[in-house]
């Protein structure tokens, strides 16, 4: 099973359902979980200990970020790593950095961008002036919004859409909905696509991405979509339902 972090098991600090029941049962009925997210603002260790945090507790294969497939797209296509321009936070720099990729400001391999809560003028206007003199523009993922608890709030797709509207160049996405980060999670739970459920609240990237591959999938309203919004989507997934709880009681009566 592929789970996505924000909307599904949480928004923000707010845990949806009772997590170590969930985790409990998935376990207990030998079932395989990695958590894949499109939020590119916190680092592997931090989603370990905010979700220990809600009392369960995964080893660090578990965790896949939008960062971390950023970064294997930089290292397929640029194995000698380098000089990138960053639009993110530091959670971003830092996992680049450990694939060889390190901020700079003179002639970067390529613009990176992702939800930067801290974005600037000065950093949007580096971004174009970069992607307009030939550096290949990529974002961590599409998402235009992301759930708080007081609503939805401007996401990485916000930050992309800015840039994209300067230079009439549209980003190449490392995360949801590309096929490539979904290929590395399968890879670590061992699983096949026919095999595996890929559990999300927005259609356009969890449900999209995992409908491409050829995962089942599960569209939970706890997140960004209403149940008409959530109907509405084609191909319509295998299971919609309320939240995570909801999905666990389909696949473990």
């Amino acid at each position: 099973m592929i789970l996505d972090m924000d909307g599904v098991l949480w928004r923000d600090d707010q845990p949806i359902g009772d997590l170590p029941a969930i985790f409990q049962r998935l376990s207990e009925n030998g079932i395989r979980v990695l958590l894949a997210t499109n939020n590119s603002t916190r680092t592997v260790n931090q989603y370990l200990n905010k979700v220990s945090s809600f009392g369960v507790h995964l080893e660090p294969w578990q965790i896949l970020t939008s960062s971390q497939a950023t970064a294997h797209f930089l290292k397929q296509r640029f194995p000698q790593g380098g000089s990138v321009y960053v639009v993110g936070e530091q959670a971003l720099v830092d996992t680049l950095q450990e694939s060889g990729f390190f901020q700079g400001e003179e002639t970067p391999l390529a613009v990176v961008a992702g939800m930067d809560r801290q974005v600037t003028y000065a950093k949007l206007r580096q971004a174009t002036r970069f992607i307009l003199n030939g550096a290949p523009f990529i974002g961590t993922n599409p998402d235009r919004t992301f759930p708080t608890p007081e609503g939805l709030v401007p996401g990485a797709g916000a930050v992309l859409a800015a840039i994209q509207a300067a230079t009439d160049v549209s980003p190449v996405i490392a995360g949801k909905p590309s096929p490539a980060i979904y290929e590395i999670a399968l890879q670590r739970i061992k699983c096949s696509p026919q095999e595996t459920l890929v559990v999300g609240d927005r259609p356009e990237t969890d449900i999209s991405g995992g409908q491409q591959i050829g995962c089942l999938t599960a569209l939970v309203l706890s997140g960004v979509v209403d149940q008409v919004q959530a109907q509405a989507w084609r191909p319509a997934p295998d299971i919609i339902a309320a939240d995570l709880e909801s999905v666990v009681a389909v696949i473990c009566p």
